[in-house]
């Protein structure tokens, strides 16, 4: 079955809809298939959410990815600072960060769905109703590349929202306050150079800058997608001109001449929300329950875990008729990833403050504790246990470097 195709016959009352085909979405309605539910997925595959494209190489193992998905591998990250010190952090061999594209790399995770036996329609969400015998009204618009715009209607037991930082889902169902904190994403996608001095730009290196002038508040990246590379920033911060730093990083890295394939922006969400079921029949999964890590801006491995999460918990729900099980889902994410997730809101907080805080920042990623623990706690998942003295002596160095003089802004 193609993505395009609507199929025939819909069941009178499907056990889930999922509303959103990205990560989040088509990983969680997989997985109900798998476990034998009647899925709806939808999405209107007109658009591509801006986007790095870094998964770290477990999520290959994690998600069943394989590497042709995979448009590079990169061995280290780049971080510079507001002066232009720059400082390598190279991996080594406990792993890489793989980079996907995700103008091909959604369509990927959706048609496993399908495969799986998820119906699909292409389309959006219009409205989201509650019916008297406590199913789930929903009214949908079929995509623009239908030559007839055709309205369809679906029932459904629950439904998962996974329609994005902008949720109609969560607009319609939970109330107006409950929304995560957001920072604005653009970026460019361009072709890669044949020939760059690698002082400026190199296929296997993501460049990570924090710089004020590029973002006062988030930082801006360089991402090398083999063929094509993602130059962009993201900031919370109203009027900053997201095109014209992304310009002056493009300048910067050598990509100034490149030729631009296509220009992303999004609102990009950076903090879970502290609830994401409605404690009936509606779940939130991914950037629409805000899961992207702070300061990292990292996405798209959070976004297909909360999916298989927000499944399995539909599952149970489902099973035994229970809706508290709902809350299992994000219970399980911020259990493994909440203290990561803490950690990461709080050095955002602390050391993206101003230039002279993102200076010492960056002097702090030339240590080599800083680069070990990273790259262990960025590759697993989890915050690295087997030296407890390395973060002992990463927050002494932490605390030196906030209080000592301002440094060096040559």
């Amino acid at each position: 079955m193609s993505a395009t195709d609507v199929p025939k016959a819909w069941p009178e009352i499907f056990d889930v809809a999922v509303i959103g085909g990205g990560p989040s979405g088509a990983i969680a309605a997989e997985r109900l298939v798998l476990a034998g539910r009647s899925v709806l997925l939808v999405d209107p595959c007109n658009r591509i959410k801006p986007c790095g494209g870094a998964i770290p190489s477990r999520a290959l193992k994690d998600f069943s990815i394989p590497e042709d998905c995979l448009v590079a591998r990169a061995c280290g990250a780049r971080i510079i600072a507001p002066s232009g010190r720059a400082v390598e952090m190279r991996i080594g061999d406990i792993g890489f960060v793989g980079m996907v594209d995700r103008a091909t790399f959604d369509p990927y995770l959706r048609g496993r769905a399908i495969a799986a036996g998820a119906y699909f329609l292409e389309g959006r969400l219009d409205t989201l109703e509650q019916a008297a015998d406590g199913m789930l009204d929903l009214t949908l618009s079929r995509g623009e590349r239908h030559s007839i715009p055709a309205r369809d209607t679906a029932r459904a037991r629950m439904v998962i929202g996974a329609d994005g930082a902008n949720s109609v889902v969560r607009r319609q169902m939970f109330a107006a306050h409950r929304r995560p904190t957001y920072v604005f994403a653009y970026h460019e996608i361009v072709e890669t150079p044949d020939g760059c001095a690698p002082t400026a730009f190199a296929a296997d290196r993501c460049d990570v800058v924090y710089d004020g002038r590029i973002s006062p508040d988030f930082y801006g990246w360089v991402f090398p997608h083999g063929k094509q590379t993602s130059v962009g920033c993201g900031s919370g911060v109203k009027g900053h001109d997201l095109r014209q730093a992304t310009a002056a990083l493009r300048q910067a890295s050598g990509l100034a001449g490149c030729r631009t394939i296509r220009r992303e922006g999004a609102p990009l969400p950076l903090k879970p929300m502290r609830r994401w079921d409605n404690g009936r029949n509606v779940l939130l999964t991914g950037d629409a329950a805000g899961t992207v890590a702070p300061s990292s801006g990292e996405g798209i491995y959070y976004a297909m875990l909360s999916g298989r999460l927000c499944a399995e918990a539909v599952d149970a729900c489902l099973t035994t008729g229970r809706a508290a099980l709902l809350k299992q889902a994000r219970r399980a994410f911020m259990r493994d990833h909440g203290r990561v997730f803490f950690i990461l809101g709080v050095m955002q907080a602390v050391w993206y403050r101003s230039d002279r805080l993102r200076e010492k920042f960056v002097s702090l990623c030339a240590d080599p504790d800083v680069q070990r623990l990273t790259w262990e706690s960025y590759l697993n998942k989890k915050i690295s246990r087997r030296d407890p003295f390395a973060h002992l002596r990463v927050f002494l160095k932490d605390i030196r470097e906030l209080f000592s003089h301002p440094a060096s802004q040559k």
